[in-house]
């Protein structure tokens, strides 16, 4: 049985490009989730006007990773702590955010979040958004995959890269 997970973490590329990278992950698709405007497009949510957030669907079989493990993915791919940005990303379509699925969800992801937030590991608070899932609405063709077909476009080679470098590092043991 396949189960889904909905994490934005800033660009969707970066995320997306983690999450292909484990083991368990059938799927993980770059879109579009909380905001107001249907089918919306890419150029559309750049500007913060539909209020959407940049997500990444993950589809994932739970006999093989966990949700808890996906949200241990999800706490070190960025910082979140930082309200509406992800280094030179700014904008709400950027903000930290877990749209859950169900009950069970919605418990682990505050769990998980309390417990970070408890830990010290930050000196700001975590300002990540937990909430409902309503829709999520693919990003364009081009969008999805962009890290693996793209490596050398300056944005990938300077910051996707080395997020998939030290995520490579830190989850050795759960990669395909």
């Amino acid at each position: 049985m396949i189960e889904t997970a909905i994490f934005g973490a800033g660009c969707f590329w970066c995320v997306e490009g983690v999450y292909n990278l484990l083991q368990g992950v059938k799927l993980a698709t770059s879109g579009y989730s909380g905001g107001t405007t249907e089918n919306p497009t890419y150029k559309e949510v750049c500007t913060g006007e539909t209020n959407h957030a940049e997500v990444v669907k993950i589809d994932f079989d739970p006999s093989v990773i966990s949700y808890d493990e996906l949200l241990e993915a999800f706490w070190t791919v960025h910082d979140p702590t930082s309200l509406n940005r992800q280094g030179e990303d700014v904008g709400t379509q950027y903000r930290s955010v877990i749209y859950y699925l169900n009950e069970e969800q919605k418990a682990k992801a505050e769990a998980a979040k309390a417990k970070l937030d408890a830990s010290g590991y930050y000196d700001k608070p975590i300002v990540t958004m937990i909430e409902p899932f309503d829709v999520f609405y693919p990003a364009e063709d081009y969008h999805q995959g962009y890290y693996n077909e793209n490596p050398n476009q300056p944005y990938c080679s300077g910051v996707v890269g080395p997020k998939i470098q030290k995520f490579r590092a830190k989850f050795a043991d759960k990669l395909k």
